[in-house]
């Protein structure tokens, strides 16, 4: 039975079209990432110094599409099956949770041995060039084992708590962004002084495998400010891949019984209906009270708007002043990070890490809200719904982009703080902080069109979810890497070219931010956002419009 659980669970994604498509792809971008560093002549340097720059862009963009593949297929494992049924007969097989564990998580191992596996080739070629270890190849190999390990069984765990598939590959991608890239942040802030804070974010630091990588590879210390590091980075990510792996795994057990399937909640009660001392107590505490009775829709508002904040459980306005709070306390900090690291750092740095922290945070929660806006009406059957009522598909189409742009807009004026404290200390940082906010304004629109375009070419809404997250992390990402070879093999007109297509740079080129200083990305990247966004509300329309048709 053990047997025949794995290969059930390997063959329901090996048989699917795509993972076809997915490995040529594979195949083809590691070819790229070595070719595109490959020497030009007939001579190699006998330090190897050439063979080392070919294997550090390899690692990391092997590193990238391990991250941004593979978290999709645990995060939909186990709510799927809870959705069709299928969990509550496997649960009363003799096979018990851990072998049902660890079932799943050997098939989605073999998902993640077939990535690596299509990267030998490619790997090996960098090996022949020279100048790399056999020590050195198993180390950077063992790390990204660990790390598919890692969020192998927090995607497993996540999806054994969530009650939709959308729901679990949203949460998958914010905690690998959370332990990626949100955990460098504090390291950055309290580098080169002594204290808690100061060895809370080294510790921080070593969760994230882009550090790890980077320090493993000898590639310099990610987010080190120009500071040494003699942290073994590596050696503590593995340790606290292992340990985070352990824990989600008894945790993901204690969860596979039949208590899974119990959501009984306390039915609470209608603050309309208490007393008005209670109404007046909540009042005051809440601010707004998520138990009082939604007033009616008024004659000017657009009701898909109203419907999508009302069924969304972050769309609720209790939920959206928390978030908004949560942002605010943030830039607060950052603003008091401004005012007293201003002497030391510059207020560039500083910038450049609101800058960092504010897209991130866009990345992050736009394709969560805008991706599913077409393809969960579809898979609820709730398009049909929408059909019947005399809004215009313009007018439905527009209600479901307010329900996504009030949330953004909120987060970005939360996080304002920190940029008006900035022109007050450096008020020759007027214009500066002007383009940044633009460039802010013009991503969070991009990103919004684009998830939601993405998101309506799938009928699924953890395919549209995960396609679009996948799309979006790319174009962030890709550029990069490009720039991680500036200079060896790239010259500065294709690294400028690359950079102009990435939302993250320009407003790091805006801020100044030693390394991006030197390219002239605005007003290209402005282009670039608003041609793509209203290419992308284009086929937004025309999806719409084709759904829309009688059948």
């Amino acid at each position: 039975m053990f047997k025949a659980l794995v290969l059930r669970e390997l063959m329901t994604v090996l048989r699917q079209p795509r993972m076809l498509a997915l490995q040529c792809g594979l195949v083809t971008l590691f070819t790229l990432l070595v070719a595109v560093r490959w020497p030009t002549d007939a001579r190699v340097a006998l330090s190897g110094v050439r063979s080392q720059e070919v294997f550090q862009l390899f690692a990391l963009g092997l590193l990238a599409i391990v991250l941004l593949l593979l978290p999709v297929f645990p995060a939909t494992n186990i709510v799927r099956e809870k959705q069709q049924g299928t969990l509550a007969l496997l649960l009363n097989t003799p096979l018990g949770p851990w072998r049902i564990l660890f079932g799943k998580l050997l098939a989605l191992s073999a998902l993640a041995a077939i990535i690596f596996a299509t990267s030998l080739p490619a790997a090996s070629a960098c090996y022949a060039m020279g100048g790399l270890s056999w020590s050195m190849l198993c180390s950077v190999y063992g790390l990204l084992v660990l790390a598919a390990l890692e969020y192998l069984t927090l995607g497993l765990l996540i999806s054994s708590h969530a009650n939709s598939t959308d729901a679990a590959v949203r949460g998958t991608y914010g905690t690998m962004l959370g332990l990626s890239v949100l955990s460098l942040g504090p390291h950055y802030f309290f580098q080169g002084t002594k204290g808690a804070l100061a060895d809370g974010g080294e510790y921080l630091r070593s969760l994230s495998p882009f550090a790890a990588m980077m320090s493993l590879l000898s590639a310099g210390d990610m987010g080190g400010n120009g500071l040494i590091s003699t942290t073994d980075v590596a050696r503590r990510f593995m340790i606290g891949a292992l340990v985070i792996s352990t824990i989600a795994a008894l945790w993901t057990v204690s969860r596979l019984n039949h208590t899974i399937f119990d959501q009984a909640r306390a039915a609470g009660k209608i603050s309309d209906d208490q007393s008005w001392q209670v109404q007046t107590a909540r009042r005051l505490f809440f601010l707004v009270d998520p138990q009082r009775r939604s007033q009616g829709i008024g004659s000017f508002t657009n009701p898909v708007m109203v419907k999508e904040f009302r069924c969304r459980r972050f769309g609720r306005l209790h939920w959206l002043l928390r978030l908004v709070a949560v942002c605010a306390v943030l830039s607060l900090g950052l603003t008091y990070a401004a005012t007293a690291g201003t002497l030391d750092w510059g207020v560039e740095t500083i910038g450049s890490i609101l800058v960092v922290m504010q897209v991130a945070l866009v990345v992050l929660i736009t394709p969560s809200l805008s991706s599913g806006l077409l393809s969960q009406e579809i898979e609820s059957g709730g398009w049909q719904l929408l059909q019947m009522t005399p809004l215009s598909t313009w007018q439905i189409v527009w209600g479901k982009l307010l329900s996504v742009i009030v949330p953004l807009a909120l987060i970005l004026c939360a996080t304002l703080p920190g940029y008006v404290v900035m022109v007050y200390i450096e008020p020759g940082m007027k214009l500066q902080v002007q383009r940044v906010v633009i460039c802010l304004v013009a991503t969070a629109v991009f990103a919004m069109l684009l998830s939601a375009a993405v998101g309506s070419l799938f009928s699924r809404t953890a395919t549209a979810t995960a396609a679009a997250y996948t799309v979006l992390l790319t174009i962030c990402a890709v550029p990069l890497l490009i720039w991680l070879g500036r200079d060896a093999p790239f010259g500065h007109d294709v690294v400028e070219t690359a950079l102009q297509f990435n939302p993250i740079a320009a407003a790091l080129s805006v801020i100044r931010l030693p390394g991006f200083r030197d390219y002239t990305l605005i007003p290209a990247n402005w282009w670039f956002l608003g041609i793509v966004s209203v290419i992308s509300l284009i086929v937004l329309l025309v999806r719409t419009r084709r759904v829309s048709r009688a059948r």
